[in-house]
């Protein structure tokens, strides 16, 4: 998230009320979670497993909770609780404005759109020319549509990151601020769900078609042209590479890449990144071929145990 104007150092600390190092008039630009974090923003870090991988990201200032020897070039917030003060500048930079009527008076709407009764667009809402959103479509704060798209009913674009940290009294949600990014000549089928960034874009490419009841988590990147089938769910963080083929039900974990033109048959589980080019199926997913081998090894093995008993019999 990149701020309206450019702020320092000073000001940011005095926001959240922690120590800095560095300049008080060291400019910060904005925040941004540490996968696509910018010279010029904040990112946070509270954990030391992961204090080198922030400290030497493209992050200029490094929200930490460890007084540390800051980087050159770089400044640091020292905070007892980097989440928590995360939080607070999310809120502060891009406060919650509650909706006073069914469309924004801000949206912008290009020619030719087709708007169905029943659905909601946010605050600083764009939606290109020739689309057709259908009834019931939930369309939050600062999400962006392309041209030519179409939504089916029911769909929600822009609901908040499921990112949460585990707390004594329970579990605090780290605050979204994001964006969805539709590009043009997207389809989307019906009851679909589609999480905004916590800081940044979560985009779906050109030209890609995504089926019924489908879930696409925060920060996740699909490519152009990508084919997704009903009951998919992907995770948070995951890049689906152009052309992928996606079929019914396949789940992904969190921060993985699919390859492009790959196709992962359906009900299959993908646990890790998969090169593109190749068929892939069953949990984990694993080369189509090579896994319906192991099957099929697996049926034998009660004939082959039997014959193994007949032998030690003889």
């Amino acid at each position: 998230m990149r701020f309206s104007k450019v702020q320092n150092l000073e000001t940011i600390a005095e926001i959240i009320g922690c120590k800095y190092v560095g300049s008080a008039d060291f400019p910060v630009y904005g925040m941004n979670e540490i996968h696509v974090v910018q010279e010029g923003e904040i990112v946070f870090v509270d954990h030391p497993k992961y204090y080198d991988k922030a400290l030497n990201s493209n992050a200029s200032i490094i929200l930490i909770n460890k007084d540390v020897a800051c980087p050159e070039g770089k400044a640091l917030l020292i905070s007892d609780d980097p989440f928590r003060d995360f939080n607070t500048l999310s809120t502060y930079f891009n406060p919650f404005k509650p909706a006073t009527q069914l469309q924004a008076k801000d949206a912008v709407i290009g020619e030719g759109t087709v708007i169905q009764p029943g659905t909601f667009i946010g605050n600083n809402v764009v939606i290109g020319s020739n689309c057709v959103i259908h009834p019931n479509v939930v369309i939050y704060d600062g999400t962006v549509i392309g041209n030519n798209v179409v939504i089916h009913a029911g769909t929600i674009l822009g609901a908040d990151a499921f990112y949460y940290k585990k707390r004594p009294e329970g579990f605090d949600p780290l605050i979204s601020c994001g964006r969805v990014v539709i590009e043009d000549n997207v389809g989307i089928g019906a009851a679909c769900t589609i999480d905004r960034g916590v800081t940044g874009d979560t985009t779906i490419k050109e030209g890609a078609k995504i089926d019924n009841q489908v879930h696409i988590g925060h920060d996740t990147v699909i490519g152009v042209r990508c084919l997704i089938a009903a009951q998919v769910g992907i995770a948070g963080c995951v890049v689906i590479e152009d052309e992928v083929t996606l079929w019914g039900q396949v789940g992904t974990t969190s921060g993985i890449t699919i390859g492009t033109k790959a196709v992962v048959l359906a009900q299959s589980g993908v646990s890790k990144s998969l090169e593109g080019g190749k068929v892939y199926f069953g949990y984990p997913a694993e080369e189509s071929r090579e896994k319906l081998k192991q099957m099929a090894n697996t049926k034998r093995i009660p004939a082959m145990l039997d014959e193994l008993k007949k032998l030690q019999k003889s």
